[in-house]
């Protein structure tokens, strides 16, 4: 427990300081360059007391010292100025969520900017299918046997499902098929369709037309729980820049490990999952996001959505080292914006 504003700045004065140069930090440093005024003998042992309390290591004698975990959630937690952004970082932002594109590229191009302005790994998490409110059905024939149900949602995004049906695909009127589960589907969402399918299939004057029994039953098998469900689209970009941060890019074992991490999608998911709990800004340091394969990285992450429905997470991968009074902001700005996208 830090209870003095003294000893405090002179922790904050630390990661601020490690994390422009990752180079450990001597008193003589921060009495230097912070205007605490104190001496370099009263820091030093105002440091010493902090190693003591767990918020600061030694990475060797006579070297300075270097925050640990501790010591940076605490840092993250007091921050209490974060930096302003400015125009042209808000129009690079703008334009990568803006446009008339499909909701993938708007996704992929936003993952594109938050790398290229942070200088970490920009991350996306699309929109769980299943939440989003349905604009059109279209079913489509794909051989003897088989059906591919088309759903378009209220924001764009395209979900297909393959049903196969054996001998009952042959001969069906498919325009009129789709047509009926249009008229039950607009602006349900898939959980709500499937409850609204099985509904009407308790209503026994349904099952006399033998085109709305076989249109019930391919809804039935194409939106089941479990049927064409994913994990989601997850966008990473700008890996290359956490490999060359000092922390990793000398350390060929830990470069794999985290190359092999981001390859294996749902470890992200893991992580993501928790940010879409509840709104607002979520920041795991290092082991704090439970993913042992993501030691030594941080991730600042926020959802986003419509209506007070969150739909997806965006986000931040770095260092434990990463500028968190830059980064942010621009997450922060970002998922405003890509809440804005969904009208």
């Amino acid at each position: 427990m830090i209870t003095s504003e003294r000893v405090s700045r002179i922790l904050s004065a630390v990661v601020q300081d490690y994390i422009q140069t990752a180079e450990p930090v001597s008193s003589k440093t921060i009495a230097r360059k912070y205007p605490l005024g104190l001496s370099p003998a009263t820091i030093r042992n105002i440091m010493a007391e902090l190693e003591e309390d767990g918020f600061l290591r030694q990475p060797h004698t006579s070297a300075g010292r270097v925050p640990t975990e501790k010591g940076f959630r605490f840092y993250v937690d007091s921050l209490s100025k974060l930096e302003e952004l400015a125009e042209g970082e808000k129009d690079i932002l703008r334009r990568s969520c803006g446009g008339p594109c499909a909701m993938e590229n708007i996704l992929a191009d936003t993952a594109k900017a938050l790398s290229a302005l942070t200088g970490c790994a920009g991350l996306m998490f699309a929109p769980r299918k299943d939440n989003f409110t349905i604009r059109h059905i279209r079913v489509l024939p794909m051989d003897s046997a088989s059906l591919m149900v088309l759903l378009v949602s209220s924001i764009g995004l395209v979900q297909t499902r393959l049903v196969r049906m054996g001998s009952g695909a042959k001969g069906l009127d498919l325009e009129k098929i789709s047509n009926y589960l249009n008229s039950i589907a607009w602006g349900l969402t898939v959980r709500e369709l499937r409850l609204r399918i099985i509904k009407e299939m308790r209503v026994e004057k349904n099952l006399y037309d033998k085109l709305m029994a076989k249109a019930l039953k391919l809804g039935v098998m194409a939106f089941e729980d479990g049927a064409g469900v994913q994990e989601g689209d997850i966008y990473v970009e700008g890996k290359v820049n956490v490999f060359e941060q000092p922390e990793f890019r000398d350390d060929f074992e830990k470069m794999k490990r985290l190359f092999d991490a981001f390859e294996e999608k749902s470890l992200l998911v893991k992580i993501l999952d928790k940010s879409m709990d509840s709104g607002g800004i979520h920041i795991y340091l290092g082991s704090e996001s439970a993913v042992e394969e993501f030691r030594g990285l941080s991730f600042v992450t926020a959802p986003y959505g419509r209506d007070g429905e969150i739909l997806g997470t965006l986000g931040v991968i770095g260092p434990v080292r990463m500028n968190y009074s830059r980064i942010i902001p621009l997450v922060d700005y970002t998922a405003g914006l890509l809440s804005k996208v969904f009208y």
